[in-house]
């Protein structure tokens, strides 16, 4: 596999307050990456970093073997980072098949993928964005992602305050998405759905990579240590 995103002790502020400390990671081709840690860590600041929504003051960042220092943040969509932020924020006045023609990148994925994956967006299509559930826009969200054909899809706290039921067709989404091989990082609170879908994870504790590896290696002692509450 190769090397598709990689951070080495990347730094980065929002003015004078540091936030990042020296974070690193390694995700490849196809693999499934899980950024951890306690809320205020630093997890969105690494994918606002990624993103290019906030520009990293040190370190090295790299996508498919570019260094990012420089490129903004619509270059780096068209480079193939599909972002899914917290929050969901899909345009409200929009209908459904607006928010994600607006996305349309050439590619593979398109409408009738979207609704392939998640069936009840297709019911939906007609509706504007600002009347559907929380669930039916986080599946948006990620849709609008899909729709611009990424090679790494980024999905921040993806289930965070969805109902369980609404929660397991997402983490299903994440599961297929995987089996075709696309590259993922993501940020969420389930360590159970984490484990049974991440390649490996990396935790930040304070801006900083204080542990990464296998999903495997990741021991009950490390959870307690620096996920607990």
């Amino acid at each position: 596999m190769s090397r598709l995103l990689e951070l080495e002790n990347v730094t980065a502020a929002y003015g004078a307050v540091k936030a990042l400390f020296g974070v690193s990671l390694a995700l490849d081709e196809g693999q499934v990456v899980a950024l951890m840690g306690r809320n205020g860590m630093g997890k969105t600041t690494t994918i606002r970093c990624i993103s290019r929504l906030l520009l990293h003051s040190g370190g090295r960042l790299s996508f498919a073997g570019r260094d990012l220092k420089g490129v903004s943040a619509p270059k780096v969509a068209q480079l193939g980072v599909g972002l899914v932020p917290e929050g969901r924020r899909c345009f409200a006045p929009l209908t459904v098949a607006e928010n994600l023609v607006v996305a349309a990148r050439p590619g593979p994925w398109d409408i009738e993928r979207v609704q392939a994956l998640f069936p009840r967006l297709k019911e939906r299509m007609r509706q504007t964005s600002a009347t559907l559930s929380g669930g039916e826009q986080q599946m948006l969200a990620i849709g609008r992602a899909l729709m611009t054909n990424p090679r790494l899809l980024i999905l921040d706290e993806a289930t965070e305050g969805l109902a369980p039921v609404v929660r397991q067709e997402i983490w299903a989404g994440v599961r297929a998405l995987k089996a075709e091989g696309l590259s993922i990082l993501l940020v969420d609170k389930s360590l159970k759905e984490i484990v049974s879908v991440a390649d490996s994870a990396v935790i930040i504790e304070r801006g900083e990579t204080v542990w990464q590896g296998g999903i495997d290696a990741l021991t009950p002692e490390l959870t307690d240590r620096y996920l607990g509450v």
